[in-house]
């Protein structure tokens, strides 16, 4: 069992590994924003160890420079996580037996690169038991989230010395397209994820970005129901 498990942390590192090529970039581009928003370094560094979510952390300093009131600023970013629980309910029959403290730390590493990971590992290794699943998830973390900290550390170092040219904000798009994609497995997940496109478009007017809320809203109603009548009628198939 001993060996089963260390074999399916290291199997987690491998798996999360690559996504350094993105987090590096975006952690580094959240610590040079941040620089230039006024914060200090270590002001810069508590924010991503506290919040560690990336996109949140971006809509929260955008809002904040912006001179949005804090409630806000505060709505915003968790309508941006709210996705985040949905990553806890998918990975509860998987993980929810583990102990209290491991689940604690569970739900504060669970970022979308630990969530896509440990979904589709859990799916192809129908024979784990909790403790492989842990070890898995922990290891997905591994190369991730402590990659966050430095990046956003050496980002914010930098400050403005690192010039526009190098267009680190690439990586934003890049990260979430190579998330979401292999997950839109069903006409659920699609729907989904086409209304919460146009509807953020539709209400890119309304300000301090509340079309993000009502785009997110709006995408899990629309997959919800999806569900719900694909489900009634018998041709829901489990992605």
């Amino acid at each position: 069992m001993h060996d089963t498990t260390r074999s399916a942390y290291w199997q987690g590192a491998r798996d999360g590994a690559p996504f350094i090529f993105v987090v590096s970039p975006f952690a580094m581009l959240f610590g040079v924003v941040s620089a230039e928003a006024g914060l200090n370094v270590f002001e810069a560094l508590a924010f991503s160890v506290v919040v560690i979510a990336g996109a949140a952390q971006f809509t929260a300093l955008q809002l904040l420079q912006d001179n949005a009131p804090t409630f806000v600023a505060l709505a915003s970013a968790l309508a941006v996580n709210l996705r985040m629980a949905m990553y806890s309910a998918a990975l509860t029959p998987h993980l929810g037996a583990a102990p209290f403290w491991q689940r604690g730390l569970i739900a504060y590493f669970l970022v979308d690169q630990t969530y896509a990971c440990s979904v589709m590992a859990y799916e192809r290794n129908k024979g784990w038991g909790l403790a492989q699943k842990t070890a898995y998830f922990f290891g997905t973390m591994t190369p991730v989230c402590p990659m966050w900290y430095v990046m956003t550390l050496v980002g914010a170092w930098a400050g403005t010395a690192i010039p526009p040219d190098y267009a680190l904000d690439f990586a934003v798009p890049i990260t979430f397209i190579a998330l979401t994609a292999p997950m839109l497995r069903t006409a659920a997940h699609r729907a989904a994820a086409l209304v919460s496109v146009v509807m953020a478009l539709g209400f890119a007017w309304l300000p301090f970005n509340l079309g993000l809320m009502v785009a997110g809203l709006a995408g899990m109603i629309t997959g919800a129901q999806i569900e719900l009548r694909l489900r009634a009628r018998g041709t829901w198939v489990d992605p």
